[in-house]
């Protein structure tokens, strides 16, 4: 399997790309700068793309030799969508679980058919944790992957709960990597 994981070097992608390839997988990481394409490697992705200055399409057919991949990973949102749906092997899925660059715009659904009968889903979190034991359950998984070293943590950047706007700010630009975290 080889899926593309956009913001592979921000605080989901930095720990699913581990795991991902941890099980196996050939990981196409697309980050926005070649400082974040060093930390994604070093996640041990197979392929990066630095999408600001790389077509991600292209690099992603030429990589799967034109076929595609069966999943796009899509934390960015506006700016990576409609490209990330044109990465998708004929039946993939894109997984639509961020809009770091913005909204996506409305999907024209018809699209998807002609596409490749492409699947959309947008997880939500608190659909995967509302029963307390599944919430246990992943929770214990990925302290098991880290304790084994499946996983390592993924580099945080603290702000000040007086300083959300500026984290909001920072990771909208892209100037974020790992992971956010707002201390009172």
């Amino acid at each position: 399997m080889t899926p593309s994981f956009h913001a592979a070097a921000g605080g989901v992608g930095s720990i699913a790309t581990q795991w991902l390839k941890h099980l196996g997988a050939t990981v196409i990481g697309t980050v926005g700068s070649e400082e974040k394409a060093e930390i994604a490697r070093a996640n041990r992705c197979d392929h990066t793309i630095v999408y600001s200055r790389e077509d991600f399409k292209a690099r992603v057919a030429e990589i799967t030799g034109g076929k595609g991949v069966r999943v796009v990973y899509d934390s960015v949102g506006a700016d990576t969508f409609t490209g990330s749906l044109d990465c998708l092997a004929p039946r993939g899925t894109l997984v639509s679980f961020g809009e770091a660059s913005g909204p996506v715009a409305p999907l024209n659904v018809a699209s998807l058919g002609t596409k490749g009968s492409l699947f959309v889903t947008r997880p939500s979190i608190a659909h995967y944790t509302a029963d307390r034991s599944e919430y246990e359950a992943a929770a214990s998984n990925l302290f098991a992957a880290i304790e084994a070293g499946i996983v390592k943590a993924p580099n945080i950047s603290k702000y000040r709960l007086g300083d959300a706007a500026k984290a909001h700010e920072d990771m909208e630009a892209r100037r974020t990597r790992g992971s956010i975290v707002l201390i009172p």
